[in-house]
């Protein structure tokens, strides 16, 4: 049954790539826009960039789109900066849809609407587990931003609206690995195989022991769906997790066991990667992607060393509650463990990893 026509903004992203493999299969028409698709079964490609306005209006004037899911971001270096690049792809797309038959746009953010932005994160006073409840930080977050754009054009076009707070979101991209941490230990993993390094967590005595959560794309991919076909998910923001906790001195351990690796104990002090890798790893990728025949051999297309420092260093626990969502009728649940597994071995059939 045609549920819809979606517009996917980011679809080489991991949040978009999987989200379209779910509307797809459950039979939507679906169009991708990124600035350089690529194909993907059953995807519409639309070429744009968000950052022109001029761009944007053509690439969609006059496609019939009902649903759109906004699942992309610029990075820029202060979050000023990241304010404004991020606001102006919101307002260029809403301005850009404003005469399409919209029923629904869907947002996705994550756990720095909690948390607060990267300059100052974990500076926040929210206190886990966290709850869409919860105000808004101190201080500008690009979030925060694309939220208020977001209920002014649903406002003014009449259209419902959903936010989904993703964690740490473990799945394959297309495109960009720009946030992508599943991707990123892997290579380090695969490196550290391939040339006898400790495979040593990076991150914080916190992270270590506290309890946390990530977030599977394919189940953030049902959400989505699910909101933007529910009417109790109308105009409502969601917490999106697999619904497990887990320890990462637990997790270490089972990433360490499918590569044949020895988890290491913890260092007693964070050893971020980006420090230890930014300089070695692409030499030691591009040797041993030619050994093993891999199709990227660029590290730097792969790994987000900045972005896994970030999450793994936090000093807080990072918990996020579902209760909500299961209230209004999401019941998807991801076993953690699996989300890292099951990513794995698809990396290793494509072979992004040896």
């Amino acid at each position: 049954m045609q549920k819809g026509t979606a517009l996917i903004v980011g679809v080489t992203g991991v949040s978009g790539h999987n989200l379209a493999n779910v509307l797809v299969a459950s039979g939507w028409t679906v169009y991708g826009l990124a600035r350089h698709p690529l194909t993907q079964e059953g995807v519409i490609p639309v070429a744009a960039d968000l950052l022109d306005a001029n761009s944007t209006s053509a690439a969609l004037v006059g496609l019939p789109i009902t649903h759109v899911f906004f699942c992309t971001w610029t990075r820029r270096a202060t979050e000023r900066e990241n304010v404004e690049a991020n606001g102006a792809m919101m307002r260029h797309l809403c301005d850009a849809l404003s005469a399409a038959p919209l029923r629904h746009m869907a947002l996705v953010t994550g756990t720095k609407h909690y948390l607060g932005a990267f300059e100052n994160y974990g500076s926040g006073k929210a206190e886990t587990p966290f709850r869409e409840s919860e105000p808004r930080q101190p201080g500008a977050n690009f979030y925060y931003t694309l939220e208020d754009l977001l209920f002014a054009a649903a406002k003014q076009h009449g259209f419902g609206w959903s936010v989904h707070r993703s964690h740490t979101m473990i799945g394959r991209a297309r495109g960009s690995n720009a946030m992508n941490m599943g991707v990123t230990l892997a290579v380090y993993a695969s490196l550290c195989k391939e040339t006898g390094q400790p495979f040593v967590f990076p991150g914080s005595r916190a992270q270590w022991d506290s309890l946390t959560d990530i977030t599977d794309a394919g189940l953030l991919g049902r959400q989505l769906e699910w909101a933007a076909l529910s009417p109790a998910a109308r105009d409502q923001a969601f917490n999106t997790v697999n619904g497990d906790v887990f320890r990462w001195r637990w997790m270490w351990g089972e990433i360490a066991a499918f590569f044949g690796l020895e988890a290491q104990p913890y260092p007693q002090q964070p050893v971020p990667l980006e420090a230890r890798l930014k300089d070695s790893a692409p030499a030691q990728w591009t040797k041993l992607a030619e050994k093993y025949g891999l199709v990227e051999a660029d590290v730097n297309k792969l790994a987000s060393w900045w972005h896994t420092d970030a999450d793994l260093g936090r000093e807080i626990e990072c918990v996020n509650d579902m209760t909500k969502s299961r209230d209004l009728g999401f019941l998807g649940f991801h076993d953690s463990r699996a989300s890292f597994l099951e990513l794995f071995t698809a990396l290793r059939a494509q072979r992004v990893i040896p």
